[in-house]
């Protein structure tokens, strides 16, 4: 019987695979951070510009997008994105293709990414789909901002479907992740500063001490998941940084708290954000102190819809097989900007396995390493699921 590893290596022309394991070798020595990615967005529009027929564009500021034709004027236009932007942190891979820039490095996948993008421009250059397709390459995801500026661009204006995908090593080489519902959380930040009345650690009774009404914030802030959300329903409130005082015999008049809000729904969202802020100002106000709250609102949730994650079933398990397409362990809270997307366009949003033998180091962090088997592999999903969907959104809305 055949297998999927059989299989995989037939997903694009030998020598293709070639070219986009150079480009993404390439790209992963010279990351770039959000908005910042000149050399990147450089060596992406060349790379587009060998792709046949394909008009290449730089829109918000570090992006590039190249239009394909398709086979009928007026048809469908469905856009294929992949984002380009690399991490602040410092490589400990050892690969030979290891970051040159020190504290940089592409620690989330996203030079796979560039690359399975620019392959399936080839492929749908080669094959093309019922209507024109857009091939785009975002910046600054990892910031939550690309896609709001290629949206504000127009780029996509004319997009009737977009597509997009993730690498995840927790899956192995030549499986997919493609399931209706939630597949990532919504990504929003808080701050909460905490405002007493300072003095001398000697002397507490003549202080409001922040520090112990902050502590007590962070413990009280771990009941609202577990208290004011039906259980089951995924959500997550992390206290990731706390900051106060300057040295150990004073107490400091204030506390700074930082973190995030994570859910997959919007009525349990604003729950999260109503309570967070209720119970920092109740718990601030027993301690005889002041809880100043600000939420910024950060993605939202992507939630795949069955008929476009359809289409991405539809092209899994024509290429693969249907035991290709695999379901996530738990609900992913990770963000994904691509949420902005699915705002304005029908489309869907796939995990890409990238996992091979042994234990894999997981996203941002140093030694995060994902197969570039897993190149081909988005290639050809996302092209094929592009030409599903050009096909879909053609037919008479009555076969829909």
């Amino acid at each position: 019987m055949t297998t999927i590893a059989d299989r995989r290596p037939s997903l694009l022309p030998p020598a293709l695979e070639e070219r986009l394991i150079a480009l993404r070798r390439d790209l992963h020595r010279h990351p770039e951070l959000a908005f910042g990615e000149h050399r990147t967005a450089d060596r992406l529009a060349e790379a587009l510009a060998d792709v046949p027929g394909a008009t290449v564009t730089r829109i918000a500021g570090t992006g590039v997008v190249a239009r394909l034709p398709g086979r009928s004027p007026g048809g469908p236009t469905v856009a294929v994105r992949g984002d380009i932007d690399a991490l602040p942190l410092h490589e400990e891979t050892g690969v030979d293709f290891a970051s040159l820039t020190p504290g940089t490095m592409h620690a989330c996948g996203h030079d796979l990414h560039a690359a399975w993008t620019v392959g399936a421009a080839h492929l749908l250059a080669a094959d093309p789909p019922a209507g024109d397709a857009l091939i785009l390459l975002q910046p600054a995801e990892e910031v939550g901002r690309g896609a709001l500026a290629v949206l504000d661009s127009g780029a996509l204006a004319d997009a009737d479907a977009i597509v997009g995908a993730h690498v995840d090593v927790r899956f192995p080489v030549g499986t997919v992740v493609a399931v209706p519902g939630p597949i990532a959380g919504s990504t929003d930040e808080f701050r909460i500063e905490v405002i007493g009345r300072g003095g001398h650690a000697a002397r507490p009774h003549e202080t409001h001490d922040p520090v112990v009404a902050a502590a007590a914030i962070v413990g009280a802030l771990q009941a609202i998941v577990a208290r004011r959300l039906a259980p089951g329903e995924p959500g997550v409130v992390t206290v990731a940084t706390m900051h106060a005082g300057t040295t150990s015999n004073v107490i400091p008049d204030r506390a700074t708290l930082t973190g995030t809000l994570r859910a997959v729904r919007a009525d349990t969202r604003s729950v999260l954000q109503r309570e967070l802020t209720q119970t920092a100002e109740a718990v601030a106000a027993a301690y005889n102190v002041d809880a100043h709250v600000v939420v910024t609102p950060g993605t939202p949730p992507i939630v795949n819809a069955p008929g476009p994650i359809g289409w991405a079933r539809e092209a899994v398990t024509s290429l693969l097989g249907a035991d290709a397409l695999v379901t996530l362990p738990t609900v992913n809270l990770g963000g994904e900007d691509f949420a902005f997307y699915l705002e304005r366009i029908p489309g869907c949003f796939l995990r890409i396995g990238a996992g091979g033998p042994g234990e894999r180091a997981m996203a941002h962090t140093p030694r995060f390493l994902p197969e570039e088997g897993a190149i081909a592999v988005g290639a050809a999903v996302l092209a094929a699921t592009a030409r599903v969907a050009a096909r879909a959104l053609s037919a008479p809305a009555a076969t829909r």
